[in-house]
């Protein structure tokens, strides 16, 4: 392979799929090549993400990489943890040496071990954070937030997860720079129906996971069958490996509720976009702390009704817009009561809906955010001011948001 003479900047990511913090990283790499970067990504596996790196101009290797996750808590789980850990000392270390990049771009929090490596090799360290866990426990917060200590930048996608990141060690909420998700709309927009004839259309985009509350929204399915509103719900995502005993608890509970005809699992897809504008109505029913919510983002950019849960970074991601409703976590009823008001009032609703489009579009605009990180990449390499870096830090979050995410505004 033949090298380029520019600069080089190593990016690390846990995964190589296309889901939330995957398809972030994309425009992470659009900045930072358009910026004139040399850009390798160092990722542990094959799939579906690799291709559209390459697109963008990245170069990419497959690196083993310890990801913490809860498996790592069982026997099994950590002797697995530890040998990825072995193996991804030597190969990460010759890596760095191999390459001696600028800076190293470390996506999430959950590979830290190329946060040890890029400091022993004295390396410049930037770490993007997208996970954000109010509800855990402060040693579980202190031990997940402490290696980013040693970054020299910290960039987060939400205030929820700065609030977080406080509540482990004030520092780091400091000195932590908010960056909101560059989330692309679709190319073309298809309109909304003008009126809802026959079924509801519901669209659920992500993970098939416990913590996506999936099987709150097949009971919310089913309360609308109940009330006699007819409705129908696509499931548009995949299990993590190791989690299929969940696909196969939805599949038990579509047929005991006897919804065969109005719950479909279409799997994963590498773009959203056909989905969403086949259905009316967006839902994520998320039942745990969310960092933010892309998929809620993508709801309005293809100009539909957004139902959220309540919660963390979700309250942030739907904030302003009018045709986004937020409802309690777990709760299906107040789901379906949602759903139902959506059919009664569509009218009303679709009427707002290019304002909100509107509006997702300049907030999460793609070029806003490529140009944003890679003026903080710069910064920390010394190649552009260092004011670029710290020019507006965390937003500030008022007194009544903060109740709402469940952080005091010391962050307990």
């Amino acid at each position: 392979m033949t090298r380029s003479p520019r600069a080089a900047i190593l990016v690390a990511h846990p995964g190589s799929e296309l889901y939330g913090s995957d398809r972030v990283l994309l425009e992470s790499v659009s900045g930072l090549v358009s910026d004139g970067w040399d850009v390798l990504v160092a990722v542990p596996a094959d799939g579906p993400l690799i291709a559209e790196l390459r697109r963008r101009g990245a170069r990419v290797e497959l690196c083993p990489t310890p990801v913490v996750r809860k498996s790592v808590l069982r026997a099994r789980g950590f002797v697995r943890f530890a040998a990825t850990t072995l193996h991804g000392l030597r190969r990460g270390s010759a890596v760095l040496r191999r390459e001696r990049p600028a800076a190293v771009f470390v996506n999430t929090v959950t590979i830290p071990l190329w946060i040890g490596l890029a400091r022993l090799a004295r390396i410049p360290v930037v770490v993007h954070v997208h996970e954000g866990e109010g509800s855990a426990s402060p040693v579980v917060k202190k031990v997940l937030s402490a290696p980013l200590l040693l970054a020299q930048t910290v960039v987060a996608n939400s205030a929820f997860s700065v609030e977080v990141l406080r509540s482990a060690y004030p520092s780091l909420g400091r000195r932590t720079t908010v960056v909101y998700n560059a989330v692309p709309g679709p190319e073309h927009r298809r309109p909304a129906r003008a009126a809802i004839d026959g079924d509801l259309r519901v669209t659920y985009i992500g993970r098939l996971s416990p913590r996506k509350g999936v099987d709150v929204a097949i009971d919310a399915i089913a309360e609308l069958e109940r009330r006699g509103v007819p409705a129908r719900l696509d499931l548009v995502g995949a299990v993590f490996p190791g989690y299929e005993w969940y696909e196969h608890d939805l599949r038990r509970q579509v047929d005991e509720k006897r919804l065969q005809s109005r719950v479909a699992f279409l799997g994963f897809q590498p773009s959203v976009w056909e989905y969403l504008s086949a259905g009316d109505v967006v839902l994520v029913p998320s039942i745990a702390d969310e960092p933010f919510g892309n998929t809620a983002v993508e709801g309005i950019l293809s100009g539909r009704p957004v139902i959220a849960s309540a919660t963390s970074g979700l309250l942030e991601a739907t904030d302003g817009y009018r045709t986004a409703v937020t409802v309690p976590p777990g709760d299906a009823e107040s789901i379906a009561d949602a759903l139902q008001q959506a059919v009664e009032h569509w009218a009303d609703t679709s009427a707002l809906l290019d304002g909100d489009v509107q509006a997702a579009e300049e907030r999460h605009s793609p070029e806003s955010y490529q140009k944003r990180i890679a003026e903080l990449v710069r910064a920390t390499t010394g190649t552009a001011s260092e004011a670029s870096a710290n020019e507006s830090g965390a937003p500030k979050l008022s007194r009544r948001m903060l109740s709402r995410l469940r952080l005091s505004p010391r962050g307990r």
